[in-house]
């Protein structure tokens, strides 16, 4: 019997961000399970919609994904999610009645291999880490609350995460940044890959973006456009999920 696996993202506009975070992964999965038909879906229309008018790329939604796995005779399919939370993007692939993995931040051990090996570089006592996440209105947005509180589980104080759409706000994170006499920040996306958040609305010269925001709060900012994807930490997590998938075993 055919199987095979779909990688679904919400996807990018980005090329060298693709490349980096999504194929990286992809890549890794078909050398492990070359006996799989792999197949890419993107969860937003939006970025599906302005790749292929601006570069005549098609990629399919998940739901195109699946109705081409049927039409290739393949009878069983996974779906292996590269999206950070149990969000609303993660949801619609719940919906098509597959077997779907477990997103990037899930289990308390998702949690633990995170925080004890994505590097997060040498800070002193007067700087600090402060992640950009997504953030959503779902209730899924507190893993970004969990995941700052593990860090202080393990006595690092001085890793922040921050949200564009969720309920932690980087204004919040600044009260806090005063509060522990923080002098220099790093910024760096908590996203699967540096794309238009993390390049626009984290690391511009816009006047509202996180870097100009921080600046003006008196703050040194080095800026790290790097997309988790890119880390092996991160890419092990998501074959770890997907290998309990196909075992069985989530």
């Amino acid at each position: 019997m055919k199987k095979g696996i779909i990688v679904a993202s919400f996807g990018t506009s980005y090329e060298e961000a693709r490349k980096k975070c999504i194929e990286t992964i992809e890549d890794k999965i078909k050398e492990k399970y070359y006996d799989y038909h792999i197949t890419r879906a993107f969860t937003s229309r939006m970025i599906i919609k302005k790749l292929k008018k601006r570069d005549n790329l098609y990629i399919f939604n998940e739901k195109e994904a699946m109705e081409d796995m049927k039409k290739k005779g393949i009878e069983e399919v996974y779906i292996q999610p590269l999206h950070i939370i149990p969000g609303h993007e993660y949801e619609k692939l719940t919906f098509l009645g597959l077997k779907v993995g477990k997103p990037l931040l899930y289990s308390d051990r998702d949690y633990e291999k995170i925080v004890s090996h994505l590097e997060i570089g040498e800070l002193n006592k007067k700087e600090a880490l402060v992640f950009m996440g997504h953030g959503s209105d779902h209730d899924a947005d507190m893993a970004y609350k969990k995941l700052e509180k593990s860090y202080r589980n393990k006595g690092i104080d001085n890793v922040f995460i921050a949200t564009v759409e969720g309920k932690r706000t980087i204004e919040d994170v600044v009260v806090d940044l005063k509060k522990a006499n923080i002098l220099k920040v790093v910024l760096r996306p908590f996203m699967l890959v540096a794309g238009d958040h993390a390049i626009n609305d984290m690391a511009s010269d816009e006047e509202d973006s996180w870097k100009s925001i921080l600046k003006k709060e008196g703050f040194e900012v080095e800026i790290i456009l790097r997309g988790l994807g890119e880390y092996k930490i991160i890419q092990d997590i998501y074959l770890s999920h997907l290998e309990q998938l196909l075992e069985g075993k989530q």
